[in-house]
């Protein structure tokens, strides 16, 4: 117990900063360049694979809570 009461106290007088340690790169132009092409798909596929496994998934599970709702409803 006291072992915990000593670590608690070390970390309470420790002070808190907001600076940042390590610069992070700005990659929001090459997000912007991706969905601002003009490639014929829609913005919410432009992310590849990923978005379109996520878009599939919900439109299943969609179909589904309708179907289930439909025979819970008669």
């Amino acid at each position: 117990v006291y072992l915990l009461f000593q670590a608690l106290r070390q970390v309470s007088q420790r002070t808190i900063s907001t600076a940042s340690r390590r610069q992070l790169e700005n990659r929001v132009p090459e997000s912007q360049k991706l969905f601002q092409e003009d490639n014929g798909l829609p913005v919410h596929l432009k992310g590849g694979a990923k978005d379109s496994l996520l878009y599939r998934t919900t439109a299943g599970l969609t179909m589904f809570g309708k179907a289930n709702a439909e025979i819970f409803m008669l």
